[in-house]
């Protein structure tokens, strides 16, 4: 009987001990988009910041919108820690509190100035920008020129073959459809011009509206996609797969579009979620998701490990000089209105 007693004692203690050591394991939930983004951070960004601190890293997927609808509905007891989300969507859960600034950092005072948001509430992970992709193989069969302009999109001769993300859900089709409002004469403030016009020009050559860019990668090797608005990392990640397309920045300028990150406020490990977004901004980091997906840097430090990385890192600093921001303060308080607008009018 003593035995025994000894026996399960000993059990119990190494049940409790097995416990305590789960027990001191914290994880942290990021929300981000899936695909490309989830593995690149799952394989190749996350694991040593895992190790160096005992915590595990979940990812909960979704598209942006998806991401700040769950920040949201949990604002009152956040279930993650973290979250990335296109810029422009990060500015309004930015205004809406969901976000808690940024501790300062050396990683932080390295940023492109671009990435670093209002009051430091958030800042880029991902710097990039939307232009134009078109399908290769097919403009060299046509003996079609490279496009250069955001106007290529209404040419004629591209009558459905143009495959347009949804302006109503999708920032692609937003930045696309704000510059082609931009060069009729409009701005943020005045959409009338593009409206008016998009129908009988750009809408003329639309194969079809697309809720996201996922099936691009399939038009593109049927030959149904010939243009359609496109970010470099995105036509980068297509190539890779052996599907032929390329980037073109457009002569007005591309449209800066960043992930950013940012540390959700009230979260259950504030400390340990501002180290990891700390982490995630640093030169080293930054590194990583460059070799591992293609993830432009946002700190200006950062080296790249291969020749292929430098000369992404170079073609990503070049397109910057001419790219253009947008007033996003403008876009969030009046999208509900564009959206309705372009379902009734556009894709009706």
């Amino acid at each position: 009987m003593t035995r025994l007693l000894h026996s399960l004692c000993a059990g119990l203690a190494l049940a409790l001990a097995s416990a305590a050591g789960h027990a001191e394991t914290k994880t942290l939930y990021v929300g981000m988009n899936g695909g490309n983004f989830e593995r690149t951070y799952t394989q190749g960004v996350f694991p040593d910041f895992e190790k160096a601190n005992g915590v595990k890293i979940v990812v909960v997927p979704g598209t942006s919108s998806e991401i700040l609808a769950k920040a949201i509905a949990a604002k009152d007891k956040p279930q993650m820690h973290v979250m990335f989300l296109d810029d422009g969507v990060m500015i309004r859960a930015a205004g809406m509190g969901l976000c808690e600034k940024l501790k300062p950092t050396p990683a932080l005072a390295d940023l492109e100035p671009v990435a670093r948001l209002k009051d430091d509430m958030a800042a880029g992970v991902d710097l990039g920008m939307t232009g134009i992709a078109y399908n290769k193989k097919l403009f060299d069969e046509k003996g079609w020129a490279a496009p250069t302009s955001w106007l290529d999109l209404a040419d004629p001769k591209f009558k459905d073959k143009v495959v347009f993300q949804s302006a109503a859900v999708s920032t692609f089709g937003l930045h696309a459809f704000l510059m082609f409002n931009r060069i009729k004469g409009g701005d943020e403030n005045n959409v009338e011009p593009g409206f008016k016009a998009f129908p009988d020009t750009i809408g003329k050559n639309v194969l079809e509206y697309i809720p996201n860019s996922a099936k691009i990668s399939e038009m593109a090797q049927t030959g149904e996609a010939a243009i359609f608005p496109l970010t470099p990392t995105a036509v980068a990640t297509l190539k890779e797969k052996g599907i032929p397309v390329e980037y073109a920045q457009p002569k007005e300028g591309s449209v800066v579009l960043m992930v950013a990150e940012c540390v959700i406020a009230n979260n259950s490990e504030p400390d340990l979620a501002q180290k990891l977004a700390a982490y995630l901004l640093s030169p080293e980091a930054q590194a990583k998701a460059l070799a591992s997906g293609n993830i432009a840097p946002s700190n200006t430090k950062t080296k790249a490990t291969t020749e292929a990385g430098e000369q992404k890192l170079s073609a990503i600093h070049n397109y910057m000089k001419t790219a253009v921001t947008l007033d996003w303060d403008v876009i969030n308080a009046k999208r509900a209105e564009w959206n309705s607008r372009w379902n009734r009018m556009i894709e009706r």
